[in-house]
């Protein structure tokens, strides 16, 4: 318990004042022996013990009454994080979530989650006077001792971060440091309750269970929750660049928080290489996808810049990075026997107007001689690879090569990855296989980058053999037998299709569907060439290699750090140019039920409080100085009523009878 003005408890002294007057009384009356008065005194003697009592009540109540005045006056307040009656931990560890996520403000704040959670655990440790603090921070990991929670603004592992948080990995992190440690501990979790970052779904967490529950002195977990309304907020993301001759395109996300559907203009700044331009981009929802294009000076064979939208109610997502290379030629690869099926593939591989793309034509009896270290993509329409072939073609995949996988026209039996192709099949008689369904959200059949859908429906075979094997079903034909499907392979992408580009099978070879696939997939696969290329914070290609030492090249902002695992923008790490950028999911405003938590903190001693406040100058700390106020009146009502004279016992009344009547 803490007292918000501390000098009124110089008032307490105040308490002895009725304590002084009842001894000054004492002394104003002598006692003189007066031999009549003995009698009554002896009378009175059995009822002496009462009334003494009875004036000690009254002196207490009056002490206590003016000792409670005081103490309300001081505004006494306990932290609602340590609660009443708990005891005082030897240990809290800390959890903090220093996500990007934190630093959006609650509606009609000005300042970030992280700071109000700051704030409030520093109020709530000054109850904690003693105990130790040990922080494990949401973006090390790593338990550190706090010397003074006075200090932990102060801390760089509490500061402002682009990454996200993982609080399964944080919790079991915590329990093993506990397992090392004696004592009675708590741990304390100050987070936003965004879901991704709590996964909830993840099967870590009966093993966060089964440690916190195993260890000698099970902690009490307490969960600050920072909830509440967001202010008002737009972020902006670059989904993908690509470089195509001197021009730099860019598909950019911009999503307004909320449910505003008013449009809105928005100025939108670009800075490439140092030179900033400005435009004004008119969101008319909720979401708005559009593509950018950027002219490259001649002299710039290599470069980086950003794009930001004006500051609102989460500064860190204002900004996205980019970053491209020298002109690369894509180059990709078709293993096919010589046909009209072949040929439609290398036209949708290195298209007329597609600078800078080539294709180069294998016959499938020398792939096992392949080397696939300068492709990007290969199609692959013949039988399916066994032998050095697959060897090679799996080192592709795993390097973030994408293979799409056709019919061999042929019989099946080869497996690779553990799909194979059922046997052809044919369609009746003036019928068509017609492909029914597709993601619009995902794969190469996806919408356009502006919500443009693909015209799939128009696609129709008459030939069609169907991918087998455990991969994700992407679309699926009238009789919803599997047309498109991906097994991911580490880094790259095999994708099966189920019908050739050939006349006599498929009217796939129509560049309206077969161009924009491929396309995706050979940009795709060369994102794994180092010349310039995207990242995500906490990505295996954000994390720097042996003794690389990354240097930060934008001019964003100063003071954002140069550290790629733990802030945006744009570095250089050894020979590559890296534009890394905050996690998907730091934009999804995706809070965690309580009723979540429960499940997920099940069988362990904890607390949740939501903290909805705007404000630093709002505490978790509750005021307790109404209780004593009330104290005050009852120990005043109580001194009232003992003051209450006793009422005089009234005497009996004597019957008194007539004369007995003398007999004669």
């Amino acid at each position: 318990m803490i007292f918000l003005q501390s000098a009124m408890l110089w008032g307490l002294l105040a308490a002895s004042i009725p304590i002084i007057i009842h001894l000054l009384n004492r002394r104003r009356h002598r006692t003189i022996k007066w031999a009549a008065m003995q009698f009554l005194l002896k009378a009175t003697r059995e009822s002496r013990g009462k009334k003494r009592l009875r004036h000690i009540l009254i002196l207490a109540c009056r002490t206590l009454g003016i000792a409670a005045l005081v103490t309300a006056a001081a505004i006494p307040v306990v932290s609602s994080l340590f609660g009443f009656g708990s005891g005082k931990p030897d240990l809290v560890v800390l959890v903090f979530d220093r996500s990007a996520s934190m630093e959006s403000n609650p509606e009609s704040g000005t300042i970030p989650r992280r700071e109000l959670a700051l704030q409030r655990l520093r109020d709530a440790f000054a109850d904690l006077e003693g105990t130790r603090l040990v922080l494990i921070d949401s973006a090390t990991g790593r338990p550190q001792d706090v010397p003074s929670p006075e200090v932990l603004p102060e801390l760089t592992a509490a500061a402002a971060t682009d990454a996200g948080a993982d609080l399964p990995g944080l919790l079991s992190t915590a329990a093993e440091y506990l397992s090392d440690t004696p004592g009675r501990a708590e741990v304390w979790i100050a987070s936003d309750l965004q879901s991704t970052s709590w996964s909830p779904e993840d099967d870590r967490w009966s093993a966060v269970r089964a440690g916190l529950a195993a260890l000698p002195q099970p902690p009490r977990v307490r969960v600050l929750a920072l909830g509440g309304e967001d202010a008002p907020n737009q972020s902006v993301r670059v989904l993908a660049s690509r470089r195509v001759g001197n021009r730099l395109l860019l598909d950019l996300e911009v999503v307004r928080g909320g449910d505003a559907l008013a449009p809105i203009n928005l100025p939108l700044t670009t800075n490439l290489n140092g030179v900033r331009t400005t435009e004004s981009l008119t969101i008319a929802g909720q979401r708005l996808r559009f593509q950018k294009g950027i002219e490259i000076p001649e002299s710039e064979e290599s470069g980086h810049g950003w794009v930001s939208i004006r500051g609102d109610g989460n500064p860190r997502d204002n900004v996205c990075f980019f970053a491209y290379g020298p002109l690369r030629p894509l180059k990709s690869a078709v293993v096919a026997h010589e046909g009209e099926g072949a040929d439609y593939l290398a036209l949708a591989a290195a298209p007329d107007g597609f600078g800078g793309q080539s294709v180069e034509r294998i016959a499938p009896a020398a792939a096992g001689s392949l080397v696939t270290d300068e492709y990007a993509a290969i199609l692959w329409a013949a039988p399916l690879p066994v032998g050095a072939a697959a060897t090679e073609l799996q080192r592709f995949l795993g390097a973030g090569g994408q293979v799409i996988f056709f019919p061999p026209d042929a019989d099946p039996g080869q497996q690779f990855l553990g799909m194979q192709w059922t046997a052809r099949e044919e369609a009746a008689r003036d019928r068509f296989f017609i492909l029914d369904s597709w993601d619009h959200d995902d794969g190469l059949l996806r919408d356009g980058i502006d919500g443009t859908p693909l015209p799939a429906d128009r696609v129709r075979a008459i030939k069609r053999q169907v991918p087998e094997g455990e991969a994700t079903i992407l679309a699926r034909w009238d009789d919803t037998q599997p047309f498109l499907v991906r097994r991911v392979v580490d880094r790259g992408t095999a994708w099966f299709l189920g019908a050739l580009p050939d006349y006599t099978w498929s009217n796939l070879g129509d560049a309206d569907v077969l161009l924009p696939a491929v396309q995706r997939a050979i940009l795709d696969g060369a994102d794994r060439f180092d010349s310039g290329y995207l990242a995500t914070l906490g990505s295996r290609e954000a994390t720097p290699k042996g003794d690389d030492t990354p240097t930060r090249l934008d001019d964003y902002e100063e003071g954002r750090g140069a550290d790629p695992g733990h802030v945006a923008g744009v570095f250089r790490i050894g020979d590559r140019t890296l534009a890394v950028n905050r996690p998907p999911a730091e934009d999804i405003r995706d809070v965690l039920e309580p009723k979540a938590l429960d499940t997920l903190l099940e069988g362990l001693p904890f607390t949740l409080f939501e903290d909805t406040s705007q404000s630093a100058q709002e505490s978790v700390s509750r005021g307790i100085w109404r209780g004593f106020l009330i104290a005050m009146l009852f120990f005043l009502l109580a001194e009232a009523l003992l003051c209450i004279p006793n009422r005089p016992v009234a005497p009996a009344a004597v019957s008194v009878g007539s004369p007995p009547t003398v007999p004669h």
